[in-house]
């Protein structure tokens, strides 16, 4: 007789576990010094809207850091576009310490909640199963564990993909446009997911996709224009400073080839940009051609590792959109091989190389080994697509 756990206690079972798991996690970092975290450039923006104050201000904003305690200052401005900081609001309503407890406990039950909701497009409980498993392997892994340990605001694009792949699904490519323009509140990741995603929209002719993004551009420009009429002269400002004192760090093609010319210019910037090209080029080419087969989950799971690597500035916490090509590996593995052995090696691996990676940028304070991850995801999503399905009659004929 076979036993069955009734599927209500099971969801209670899970919950217990995934909340020990947060709690456990979000203790781990309580002695973090916030005020001098990447966490507190959002709490910042939040009081200081809440306070009728503009984080595009230089002095307002050094002000703000002099008043909370913040002696970590490398921007002299917000660095991220302006429209973000109204993201930020809710968090100003704490204090520091708070918001980011708060914050990190949110961010967790949003990975969580991105790896029940595309686990849920398999029907077999093999890879409903999955949830627990990826999300414990998952808190090793280093884009969660910087984005949760520094604060960083990783999971807004994770959310944002997940819900253009399930407004795609739906039908409502319109919104899903405009939800997806929103990845350009981080320009150099949103730059070149629309750019993919545009290619993408363009085979299928999906024009209300295309016009969406017009819209969602529109909306954010707009909206930074009311806060301060020269936000975008001041963010390109800050961004080209910060750009400066990052170069050859991310793990990145731009960052290689700055390191392989020794920061010589134009050498950098051609080989880095020839480099760029030919993987949007190529991931292009995947897109048109497979534009009929593929659906928006599948795009997603392209165009996200190669956007990453293909573009000028991002640090390894935002490779935590990664999930979603992550999850969709995981879960064609265990169909297609009918054993979670494969699946499991894949998320021990993806653990070791990012670990790897984390130790390698705190001895060198260069990230480049990350470029590891994007590597291991992209030949599982290889692997995965093009692996022979096992068939339930090699399943019975083993346990002959």
């Amino acid at each position: 007789m076979k036993f069955s756990i009734p599927k209500p206690l099971r969801i209670f079972i899970s919950l217990v576990m995934l909340g020990v798991m947060i709690s456990a996690r979000v203790q781990l970092v309580q002695k973090l010094d916030v005020p001098n975290s990447n966490f507190s450039f959002f709490w910042l923006a939040g009081r200081m809207i809440l306070d009728g104050e503009n984080p595009y201000d230089e002095t307002q904003y050094l002000a703000g850091h002099d008043a909370n305690g913040i002696d970590w200052r490398p921007n002299r401005i917000f660095p991220y576009p302006l429209p973000l900081t109204l993201f930020c609001i809710p968090l100003g309503f704490f204090s520091m310490k708070t918001a980011y407890t708060i914050w990190q406990v949110i961010s967790l039950l949003l990975v969580a909640l991105t790896i029940y909701l595309l686990l849920s497009h398999w029907r077999e409980k093999a890879q409903q199963n999955l949830l627990l498993p990826i999300f414990f392997f998952l808190l090793f892994w280093s884009p969660l564990y910087l984005t949760t340990h520094a604060g960083t605001i990783s999971i807004l694009p994770v959310m944002i993909l997940l819900a253009a792949i399930l407004l795609l699904e739906k039908d409502k490519s319109l919104w899903a446009g405009i939800v997806l323009a929103f990845t350009m509140l981080k320009p150099p990741q949103g730059f070149t997911i629309l750019l993919l995603a545009g290619v993408w929209f363009l085979a299928r002719r999906d024009w209300k996709a295309i016009k969406g993004i017009f819209i969602g551009g529109l909306i954010i420009l707009i909206t930074g224009l009311i806060q301060d009429p020269h936000w975008i002269q001041k963010f390109i400002g800050a961004s080209n400073a910060v750009m400066d004192r990052t170069l050859g760090v991310h793990s990145n093609v731009w960052a290689f080839a700055y390191l392989g010319c020794n920061g010589a210019s134009p050498c950098s910037n051609l080989l880095g940009g020839a480099l760029s090209v030919s993987l949007l080029g190529g991931a292009s080419l995947l897109l048109w051609k497979n534009q009929a087969q593929w659906s928006a989950w599948k795009a997603m799971n392209l165009i996200i590792p190669v956007g990453f690597v293909s573009t000028i500035y991002l640090w390894a916490y935002d490779q935590l959109p990664y999930i979603i090509p992550i999850v969709w590996i995981m879960g064609t593995l265990v169909q297609k091989q009918r054993s979670i052995l494969l699946a499991f090696v894949f998320l021990i691996l993806l653990d070791l190389v990012s670990i790897f990676a984390l130790v390698q940028q705190a001895f060198t304070e260069k990230d480049l080994w990350s470029l590891g991850t994007t590597i291991l995801v992209l030949a599982f999503l290889f692997i995965a697509q093009h692996m022979k399905p096992k068939s339930t009659i090699d399943k019975a004929s083993a346990h002959a």
